[in-house]
């Protein structure tokens, strides 16, 4: 059964759930850390990344996971929405609670199970400012995942190609995420 597949199957989250997001590097897990499920309509769901989530790294062939040297998540409050197939999340970022940007995150296509979910992030992200101008951002560190064995290069072109998807989208003001505008943390789960 293909990943995306296995991701379709799985057991649906319910609203409050506290649920692990596993980043898998070549089969085998690199980092994980928790998040509180917001919603999950099978296809897609909503977890909420909040401040002083613990990382828990595990010891990997491809050497130290570029956040080891932070115990915790010590940015804002992040709304994360994953959409079963695609190679991308896009996280909205809040700061005392107000909307600040989206954020389009790279990511190998979620695999999930009863206790989380596994995917793997592939360096290239876009932000997107609530103007709509789309900010391309770490281009430059392709290269090096290609070159420390991260990816190779049918992969990038594919991250690439997605990240031109997305960059038109998000011109055509068509985004999929759209729903999600108006919410905000202190909403709580299930609040849209």
């Amino acid at each position: 059964m293909s990943r995306s597949m296995q991701m379709m199957f799985r057991p649906r989250f319910h609203p409050g759930d506290i649920v692990l997001r596993r980043e898998v590097l070549h089969g085998q897990l690199w980092m994980e850390h928790p998040v509180t499920v917001i919603d999950d309509r099978g296809d897609e769901f909503a977890v909420l990344l909040q401040p002083g989530s613990q990382f828990t790294f595990h010891d990997h062939p491809q050497g130290v996971h570029p956040w080891s040297g932070q115990s915790e998540w010590r940015g804002p409050e992040v709304l994360q929405l994953y959409r079963v197939g695609l190679w991308y999340s896009v996280w909205l970022f809040f700061d005392q609670g107000r909307f600040r940007n989206w954020y389009i995150n790279f990511e190998a296509p979620v695999v999930g199970d009863e206790g989380g979910f596994d995917t793997d992030d592939y360096g290239l992200d876009l932000i997107v400012n609530p103007g709509q101008e789309v900010v391309w951002k770490d281009v430059d560190h392709l290269d090096v995942m290609i070159g420390n064995g991260r990816l190779n290069s049918s992969k990038v072109l594919g991250v690439l190609a997605a990240a031109r998807q997305v960059a038109d989208l998000v011109r055509r003001d068509d985004r999929w995420w759209s729903s999600w505008d108006g919410w905000t943390p202190a909403g709580g789960p299930g609040c849209r």
